[in-house]
């Protein structure tokens, strides 16, 4: 007997909202302590510009995710919309729709054409959701969802830079909070690909290059500029 599978799809939404929250909290929160730190801020400035960041990114990770999915719901239930009055006026020609779908993924003539028709008698709208719409409850957009798990996983991938910024002596900011940063990168790179079944050593590689380019980046404007000033 053989076991089960384990499949990850249904995870694929809430994994992307958190995955890119922790990110972005990550990288976005420790650019900002670098780019303030390397422009000569003091401590207590260096403090604020972190906190600030993380409120105002968390808020807007929140809001951007709840629009962008919102989006998607509302793109989804149109077509739904559109495709349950198309059943209704027009009956065989969504049969016929379907019976396609399925020759073209491999069944003979008959065989598409009587699955096509049991299929709509049981859920059409379900099926024509499913088939020809590529819609199914496992990866349906949940804009609240989706707000949460990014705003949440926002403030603690923030938390994490910023906490060491705090701990560490000013003397040594601009090298324990990248190295730190990149580290965390790194875990949370194994981690989402441990969550969803894909390479541990690319997921993080990549999250790490990312993270590493846009600090230096950030410390490099802010040492330009705290230069000029």
């Amino acid at each position: 007997m053989s076991l089960p599978e384990h499949h990850r799809s249904h995870r694929v939404g809430l994994l992307r909202a958190s995955v890119l929250g922790a990110n972005d909290g990550i990288v976005s929160t420790a650019s900002l302590v670098l780019g303030v730190a390397a422009a000569g801020a003091s401590s207590e400035g260096i403090l604020v510009a972190g906190v600030a960041g993380l409120v105002a990114g968390a808020m807007s990770m929140a809001a951007g995710e709840y629009v962008s999915v919102s989006s998607q719901a509302d793109t989804e239930a149109a077509d739904l919309t559109m495709e349950a009055e198309a059943l209704v006026t027009h009956p065989e020609r969504e049969q016929a729709e379907l019976t396609t779908i399925y020759i073209k993924r491999g069944l003979d003539p008959a065989l598409a054409s009587t699955v096509a028709i049991q299929l709509m008698q049981h859920d059409a709208l379900g099926a024509h959701a499913r088939d020809e719409l590529g819609l199914s409850d496992a990866q349906a957009a949940r804009p609240v969802q989706a707000a949460l798990a990014s705003a949440a996983t926002f403030t603690v991938g923030a938390g994490l830079p910023l906490l060491v910024a705090v701990l560490t002596p000013a003397a040594a900011l601009l090298w324990a909070v990248p190295a730190s940063s990149l580290l965390f990168l790194a875990l949370l790179g194994s981690v989402s690909a441990r969550a969803g079944g894909a390479p541990i050593a690319v997921a993080a590689s990549r999250v790490t290059l990312w993270g590493a380019l846009a600090m230096a980046l950030t410390a490099g404007v802010g040492a330009a500029f705290g230069v000029v000033a």
